[in-house]
């Protein structure tokens, strides 16, 4: 679209289909990267159907992992384009790729960022009523950490994929989310990885 704001299509028919809808100028290609993959995100998330609609108290989780999601899959992309472009003698676009997942980060990142630890757990206790009542544009640290975890290998990125799939979905309290999405993870297989990083860099017990 070239108006309105890059979301997912929450529908019925076909019910197989996922669709992902952008918002971008011509040729903005970073920009084209960056959107589908974080909607691209919350499609990995389960969060395409007619269902789906966020819900407080933990939607600013989800749309935290999928942010992330989409920043490592820049980098993927950056290093793709270098090493294979589509277009024969492209490769050097592969610059422009880092330099808008660079951008990215550096907005995310404040002046006293919390490390792991004792430092993120009281910094998320200060933060967590905000970021329920609809504060996304607090989660800055967590999505660097949850990147972080994405970044250390596909194992975190599977556990995605086990997300809201139960019928609260964003609606449950975090402590019940994260068990929740633990079973899920035990149902798929999936390592189980990620939630468990999460419960303990939020200390949640």
């Amino acid at each position: 679209h070239s108006s309105g704001s890059p979301a997912i299509w929450l529908h019925d028919e076909p019910r197989k289909t996922a669709w992902i809808i952008v918002d971008i100028g011509g040729r903005d290609w970073c920009k084209l990267a960056y959107q589908f993959g974080h909607e691209l995100g919350h499609v990995l998330a389960n969060s395409w159907q007619s269902t789906a609609k966020p819900q407080p108290p933990t939607q600013w989780l989800e749309e935290a992992m999928v942010e992330a999601f989409s920043i490592r899959s820049l980098g993927l992309l950056a290093a793709s384009w270098e090493k294979s472009p589509p277009f024969a003698g492209d490769a050097l676009f592969a610059k422009a790729v880092r330099q808008y997942r660079a951008d990215l980060i550096e907005g995310y990142r404040k002046a006293g960022q919390p490390k792991p630890g004792a430092e993120f757990a009281a910094w998320f206790r200060k933060t967590r009523a905000h970021l329920e009542q609809g504060g996304g544009e607090a989660a800055g640290p967590a999505i660097l950490a949850i990147l972080a975890e994405l970044e250390r290998g596909p194992a975190a990125v599977e556990d995605l994929g086990a997300l809201n799939r139960w019928p609260a979905r964003s609606a449950a309290p975090l402590e019940q989310y994260l068990a929740l999405w633990q079973a899920s993870c035990a149902q798929l297989q999936t390592p189980g990885r990620l939630p468990a990083r999460l419960k303990a860099l939020f200390q949640l017990g």
